[in-house]
């Protein structure tokens, strides 16, 4: 059977880079894909053509993907393709599946079981414990979550005992904790999700003949979502294909978006320099989206220095909708968007960098019955620092002889409070008089006596307001907000509350609301059937939309880190090349239109202004090329750098029906493009 015949046989239609694309079997093949040209298409019939024309067997053929549910749609694509005869033969699994059964294969050769992963529960558990015996403090959520991103980042980029002491985490004495954590797991003889894979790559390495064996299993090995791989993942990829295997790599450095779980999109960048004999295979044809959602991305990404030089082509034309909508506020951007989640007839995603960004938004929804669908549910914001002490603020207030709330927040206010003070007035408190007035009884520097009187005015008064001017109160004129700044905290937190606050007219409501509105994002929103969803841009990749809202699109936000300099180190040059990615990722979700939010020069983020300000430089040329399109009528003979010499049998406004010498199909051509880009002119 030839390729033509399979492709026949199999009712297949493709360009020509994927059809390059699938015939490219042996050796090292790194496929650069665009988002949406198609990759998992092409994935899918490059495996039946393995098949059913190379004769390979299915049972030397692994599939490696990035996620459990991207091995189930792949397998399920695949029989639907080519039915259920080798289906079961082909191995689809992720990395971490592949590193269990290597780990399986050892235990049965040496007579032992391994070790057993640890349970969920325990681990948290475990984590909780050793943070409390490091920092003497309770682990919040929070904190929870970043001590096991910093473990997996720690095993998935392989780093030394100096690397990891020279880490910067939100995690205060982290290598003393990642530590305990490893010498604990050992005492228990159990292993994490990541040691999986480090333990896998310990045995091919130590272990030649279990190395051989998997080599001879899996003659043919492909990778999916590459960029998305980390590097001890790569790693053992490289190892179980060796120096001279096939190994067909699938991927885009420019949709690399997961550095905080190790991503390593450098591997892509430096593929030649890896692999022996390497070769680089594009697909640059995106059938998602309109060109002018395509064309500002493409702008974008252009701007980026670690890649691959590609192009980024819409095959769709123009038509589309690229719109920067310029809002006053944060509040203003929400009151738009309430607007359209009250009509929203088709479907229709609002995207955002962190989760947080939705909570004024799900408020809305919440008390105005608005349904919509939640991409991600993953909320610690709730328990972070800033949102849990402005918390003790009001508790304190409403309360003014509750010790925790005092206790958390004495040196918060500014006012000079020490802690020897603060426990005196803990051990004192008889409840007959407020523990901040309690301070007035002790010998205390004048500056403090005056600050804690005032202090104790405001609490007074705070009690008896609407939830957003407490809030206010306590980040103006509290001193909480000097305290932020003092220590470099993340002040969109506190914005995020102030707008939830201003929502609220009593502040004694406003923490059963927040805890109530916490247990609506746990269970997950309720309206299945709803055309609107909201997605942070992570959960979205892979994912497209008819209509997509970028919302939150803020110098701070996206990108979170300021522009590098002449001086930046390749570290700060590579994280806000992952910005970039990141806000690349987003635009190009949408199929049909896109609206991305604005908010004055100084706030708007500057990867919007690039991506507008570029618009408006394409939109001052098509006004150039509108002066000229007259001569382009029905009858005029042209000549396409591509398709050559025609006739324009037919013209509507902006388009134009063409009848090329040596096509067999009239084109259909947008002659605003075609103008100007300089393909098409008059004979």
């Amino acid at each position: 059977m030839s390729y033509t015949s399979f492709k026949e046989r199999f009712h297949i239609e493709l360009n020509k880079q994927q059809d390059e694309a699938v015939q490219a079997i042996d050796g090292s093949v790194l496929l650069l894909a665009v988002p949406g040209s198609g990759k998992t298409t092409v994935l899918v019939n490059r495996l039946g053509y393995m098949i059913f024309e190379c004769g390979i067997n299915p049972k030397n053929i692994l599939t490696i993907t990035y996620t459990d549910a991207a091995t189930k749609d792949m397998k399920q694509r695949f029989l639907t393709k080519f039915g259920e005869e080798y289906s079961d033969q082909i191995e689809f699994r992720t990395i971490n599946g592949i590193s269990q059964k290597i780990l399986m294969y050892l235990g049965e050769k040496i007579g032992q079981k391994p070790f057993e992963i640890i349970d969920r529960k325990v681990q948290i558990s475990l984590v909780k414990n050793i943070f409390n015996h490091v920092t003497k403090k309770f682990a919040t959520e929070a904190d929870v979550k970043n001590i096991e991103s910093g473990i997996t980042y720690v095993k998935n980029m392989r780093l030394s005992d100096e690397e990891i002491s020279k880490l910067d985490l939100d995690v205060k004495k982290f290598p003393e904790i990642y530590k305990l954590y490893q010498e604990e797991l050992r005492k228990m003889k159990m292993i994490d999700y990541d040691d999986q894979m480090v333990y896998a790559l310990m045995v091919l390495q130590t272990y030649p003949k279990i190395l051989n064996h998997f080599r001879d299993l899996y003659k043919y090995i492909c990778v999916d979502e590459a960029q998305d791989t980390s590097k001890i993942q790569h790693d053992l990829i490289e190892l179980l294909a060796g120096e001279d295997g096939n190994l067909f790599m699938v991927g885009d450095e420019d949709q690399s978006i997961f550095g905080f779980r190790a991503a390593y999109p450098e591997a892509l960048v430096i593929f030649e320099k890896r692999r022996k004999n390497a070769k680089v295979l594009l697909m640059e044809s995106n059938y998602r989206s309109n060109e002018e959602i395509v064309a500002a991305a493409n702008r974008l990404i252009q701007e980026n220095t670690k890649r691959h030089e590609k192009k980024f082509v819409a095959t769709r034309p123009s038509g589309g909708v690229l719109r920067q909508l310029d809002v006053k506020s944060r509040k203003a951007q929400y009151s738009y968007l309430i607007k359209v989640a009250r009509h929203c007839d088709r479907e229709t995603a609002i995207l955002y960098r962190n989760n947080e960004s939705a909570l004024p938004l799900i408020d809305a929804f919440e008390r105005e019955e608005i349904p919509y669908r939640m991409k991600s549910r993953e909320m610690t914001f709730f328990s972070h620092p800033i949102v849990t002490d402005i918390c003790d603020f009001i508790r304190l207030a409403l309360d003014p002889f509750d010790e925790e709330a005092f206790m958390n927040i004495y040196y918060k206010m500014g006012a000079g409070i020490s802690k020897i003070n603060a426990t005196k007035v803990v051990e004192m408190n008889r409840r007959k008089k407020p523990l901040i007035e309690l301070l007035d009884d002790l010998d205390i520097p004048p500056y403090t006596k005056k600050q804690c009187r005032t202090l104790a005015t405001h609490f007074i008064n705070l009690k008896d307001e609407s939830a957003g001017k407490a809030v206010y109160r306590i980040l103006n004129y509290m001193g909480y907000a000097s305290y932020m700044d003092e220590h470099g905290l993340d002040t969109g937190k506190s914005e995020i509350l102030q707008l939830l606050a201003n929502q609220e007219e009593n502040v004694r409501d406003f923490l059963p609301h927040l805890k109530a509105l916490q247990e609506t994002i746990a269970k997950g929103s309720t309206g299945t059937d709803s055309n609107l969803v909201l997605s942070t841009i992570h959960s979205s990749k892979g994912l497209e939309y008819d209509r997509v809202y970028m919302m939150d699109m803020l110098d701070g936000v996206l990108p979170s880190a300021p522009k590098p300099t002449g001086n930046s180190s390749d570290a700060e040059v590579s994280l806000y090349e992952e910005e970039r990615r990141l806000y690349y990722v987003a635009m190009t979700r949408a199929k049909n239109e896109l609206y991305i939010f604005t908010q004055g020069k100084a706030e708007t983020s500057a990867f919007s202004k690039k991506v507008f300000d570029g618009k408006v430089q394409l939109e001052q040329k098509l006004k150039e090329v509108e002066s000229i399109m007259g001569s382009f009528k029905a009858g005029a003979i042209v000549n396409h750098k591509k398709y050559g010499r025609g006739v324009i049998v037919d013209r509507k406004d902006n388009m134009a029906e063409i009848n090329f010498d040596g096509e067999s199909v009239v084109k259909k051509l947008s002659l605003e493009i075609a103008i100007g880009k300089g393909l098409l002119t008059t004979v």
